[in-house]
C-alpha cells in the first residue's frame, strides 16, 4: 500500500494547532536543538524529525494569586490541556500522510531523582520563536508572559521554521533571584541543576507546587494582554 502525502505547510500545520485550541503555535527546525543533552533531541523520539511546533496557552492571571494547592491544580488542568491539543495536532499531521509524535506537556523521565522532560518545552518554545527564556528560567512570552503552559508536535514534514523573538523581556532587575529561597537563581550558568526540586512534594500520588515565587515577582509576568484587569 503506497502511503500519499498532502503536501503541508508552516501555515497549515499552525491552523491545525489553532483549530485545535492553542492560542499560540511556532515551529523549530530539528537540526537546531544540536546543544540538548543526549537523549533530549526531537530525532531520538521519532526518527527522521524535521520540525518541531511548539503549542501554547495561557493560565489566567488570577493564577498568580491562587494558594499553592489552587496553582497546582490549575497546571495539571493546563498540562492536560496542553497534551490533549498537541494530540490532535499529531492525529491531523498524520491523516496528511506524514510521521508525527505528541510530546506530553507533563511527559518525561527520572533522572537521578529528577524530572526531565522528552525535549525541553521553554528551550524549543524559544527557537520556535514563541518567547524569550527569561533571567528566572521561564519562558516568556511578549503577549502572555510567563503564563504559557507548552506541549508540541515532533514530525519529519519539512516545514519552514519561524524566527527567535528579537524583543527583550528581561532587564536583570534581579526580582526573581533575590526572591528564591533555595539561591536556584544565583548563578545563570547553572540553570540546570536549579533547586526547585525542594519545593516539589507528592500528595495523594500526585506532584504538588509549593512555589512558584519566580514567576509571580517577573514584572514581566503579564506581558502585553490588551484586554488585562
Amino acid at each position: 500500500m503506497i502511503n500519499t502525502k498532502n503536501k503541508i505547510s508552516s501555515e497549515t500545520v499552525k491552523e491545525y494547532g489553532f483549530r485545535a485550541g492553542a492560542n499560540v503555535v511556532g515551529i523549530a527546525a530539528s537540526k537546531d536543538f544540536g546543544s540538548a543533552p543526549e537523549g533530549f533531541t526531537p530525532s531520538v523520539h521519532l526518527e527522521g524529525c524535521c520540525s518541531v511546533i511548539v503549542l501554547g496557552i495561557p493560565s489566567p492571571e488570577e493564577v498568580l494569586t491562587m494558594s499553592t494547592g489552587d496553582y497546582t491544580e490549575n497546571r495539571n488542568e493546563m498540562l492536560s490541556k496542553m497534551t490533549n491539543i498537541a494530540k490532535e495536532v499529531e492525529k491531523r499531521i498524520k491523516k496528511d500522510g506524514y510521521k508525527a509524535k505528541a510530546i506530553s506537556a507533563s511527559g518525561g523521565k527520572f533522572i537521578e531523582g529528577k524530572h526531565f522532560g522528552h525535549i525541553s518545552l521553554k528551550h524549543a518554545a524559544e527557537l520556535a520563536g514563541l518567547g524569550v527564556i527569561n533571567r528566572n528560567y521561564l519562558l516568556t512570552n511578549q503577549q502572555f508572559g510567563n503564563l504559557l503552559w507548552l506541549s508540541a508536535v515532533l514530525t519529519d514534514a519539512e516545514l519552514v521554521p519561524d524566527k527567535t523573538a528579537q524583543h527583550k523581556t528581561c532587564d536583570k532587575c534581579n526580582k526573581c533571584v533575590e526572591i528564591c529561597p533555595t539561591g536556584a537563581l544565583d548563578n545563570p550558568n547553572l540553570f540546570g541543576n536549579k533547586k526547585c526540586d525542594k519545593f516539589y512534594k507528592i500528595v495523594n500520588g500526585k506532584l504538588e507546587i509549593e512555589c512558584f515565587l519566580c514567576r509571580k515577582i517577573c514584572p514581566n509576568r503579564f506581558g502585553s494582554q490588551a484586554n488585562r484587569n
